[in-house]
């Protein structure tokens, strides 16, 4: 998922994207995916809620993008969409398949048909009850292209039969979608997946209420959503506040916290400066600020979470836009910036520098990709090698984003080559022209929205994939990647994707540049924060100890 983050993780990137990310270790563990699984049982709802209070965070400068689950495409949107709503599974704080509306499944033997059973208490809000029908309905709406022009459905949900003809508009519904009654759901997928139930832990696929959505003809039905989540929206004071309170109809065991505050814009300025002050609870920390916190003789070394993400941080180059349209200026570019030195240097050792795309930690990570260096000479040399003849004879370039400043002074320095760096004011106006791929280079970030390779290789570069910003469309990639997706050895499955990883570095459609470290201060009062290398994915299990 987009690296668009919330403030109280903004970590080291120059570039403003938002997201939550906490971590408490550095490896994850591949998704399981049972042929027959079921949950250990329900409970019934219990009535000892902790000891309640209010926990603090700072949220940053505006609302999150959006609080749909059908349009959700940055972790920023989704962490707050995951406290509100839930889908048929979820991932726990190891990276493994739960259920959540689902009590159970079944998968067919030939591993093309996934039965689901509903939980029998599963409810909204209010307390309605949640059946196949709303399942139904929140995929079909989720894939309808009346919604908006980009839609995550086409990246999360494209592996159910009929959800690419619904997007397309060349179909009225999801043909591999049925519910024979109101606890089952059946849905049929392309080809056998082994990440295909992780991939339903994703908010694209949760569940929203009918009644709320088509009641407001306004579409402001987010301002006070009939949720599934732990928490329902409280108090919303847009950029500047926003409250959660604890759903007392939620089927899992109801949230230990009475709310969580979201503080906003002004308020939310200096998270560093509220969390020393004691007025937030969780905070990350600023590059400037890190000696001094992992100092052992402050107390706050004693409050602090090192974890390292399952991230990355690169500058992507549009294959189809002049001069990146050449292979050569694309390797002669990636070799420009010393990644190594952007790590322990720029960023204070706080992040790894990238050998490749996939992080460390991520299972099907290749360890014998060679580190990148920075080689000026050979840039020269490819640049003359290419049809443009030279770096002097490049036409004007402008490049956006996270770390566009740092090539630009490379590029003059070293090449005498002019790059205008450029911004937006309206975030919504980058992430749309990103999306329409409109960028010769552009810098951005990716953190797994689950643990399989698949979520970094295939989303990001297959040929049309809705996440693929760079235009790149190699046909041995594809090729690779459709094989992978489908191999049944894990061995064998990780090896074609190492061969494709390879072959997208050497086409050099992005630059990778680092995977990040979360530094984050969690207030020693604050019990039960489950956190992962993916970020926190859930609040209702905290507690405030105090």
């Amino acid at each position: 998922m987009n690296l668009r983050r919330p403030a109280f993780i903004i970590h080291h990137s120059i570039f403003i994207i938002l997201i939550l990310l906490l971590a408490a270790c550095g490896t994850s563990r591949p998704v399981p995916t049972p042929t027959n699984f079921i949950s250990a049982g329900m409970t019934a709802t219990p009535t000892n809620f902790g000891n309640g209070g209010t926990l603090i965070m700072a949220l940053g400068a505006r609302d999150p993008n959006t609080l749909d689950p059908a349009l959700a495409g940055d972790v920023g949107s989704a962490f707050i969409i995951r406290q509100l709503f839930s889908g048929l599974t979820r991932l726990n704080s190891r990276l493994e398949v739960q259920p959540d509306l689902a009590a159970s499944w079944v998968v067919s033997p030939d591993g093309l048909t996934y039965t689901f059973s509903l939980r029998m208490d599963a409810r909204f809000a209010d307390g309605a009850p949640i059946t196949s029908d709303d399942v139904i309905y929140s995929l079909e709406r989720a894939s309808d292209p009346g919604l908006a022009k980009f839609l995550p459905a086409a990246t999360y949900l494209g592996d159910i039969v009929g959800v690419r003809e619904k997007i397309a508009g060349k179909a009225s519904s999801i043909s591999g979608l049925s519910a024979p009654d109101a606890h089952t759901v059946v849905m049929q997928i392309d080809s056998p997946k082994s990440y295909f139930l992780a991939k339903l832990s994703h908010v694209t696929s949760f569940v929203v209420d009918r009644r709320a959505v088509e009641a407001d003809g306004r579409g402001d039905w987010t301002e006070r959503p009939n949720g599934s989540g732990p928490f329902a929206i409280e108090r919303w004071d847009h950029d500047q506040l926003l409250v959660l309170k604890r759903n007392l109809n939620f089927y899992r065991d109801i949230p230990k916290l009475d709310r969580v505050r979201f503080l906003m814009g002004a308020a939310a300025s200096n998270p560093m400066q509220l969390y020393e002050q004691g007025d937030i609870d969780v905070t990350d920390v600023p590059t400037y600020a890190l000696a001094r916190v992992e100092d052992t003789s402050s107390a706050l070394s004693k409050e602090l979470l090192r974890v390292p993400q399952l991230s990355i941080y690169y500058m992507g180059l549009n294959v189809s836009l002049p001069p990146f349209d050449d292979p050569k200026v694309r390797q002669a570019f990636a070799l420009l910036i010393d990644r190594a030195k952007v790590a322990e240097v720029t960023l204070d050792g706080a992040a790894e520098a990238a050998r490749g795309i996939l992080p460390p930690g991520m299972p099907g990570y290749d360890p014998q990709l060679p580190q990148a260096e920075s080689d000026i000479a050979r840039a020269k040399a490819l640049l003359a090698e290419s049809r443009y003849g030279g770096a002097d004879k490049l036409p004007p370039i402008a490049a956006y984003g996270s770390w566009a400043g740092t090539l630009a002074e490379v590029a003059k320095d070293e090449l005498g080559i002019t790059i205008e760096v450029r911004g937006y004011e309206d975030y919504g106006d980058f992430l749309a022209a990103l999306d329409a791929n409109t960028f010769q280079i552009y810098g951005s970030g990716w953190i797994a929205d689950y643990p399989d390779p698949e979520n970094f290789l295939d989303v990001l570069f297959r040929g049309g994939s809705g996440e693929n910003h760079t235009s790149y469309d190699s046909p041995q990639v594809n090729d690779l990647l459709s094989r992978a997706a489908v191999e049944k050895d894990e061995a064998a499955r990780f090896d074609l994707y190492h061969q494709a990883e390879r072959q997208i570095l050497a086409d050099a459609p992005v630059i990778p540049i680092y995977h990040d470290i979360a530094y984050t201060l969690v207030k020693p009062y604050v019990r039960g924060l489950e956190v992962t290398p993916m970020g926190i994915l859930d609040l209702s299990t905290v507690e405030l100890a105090r």
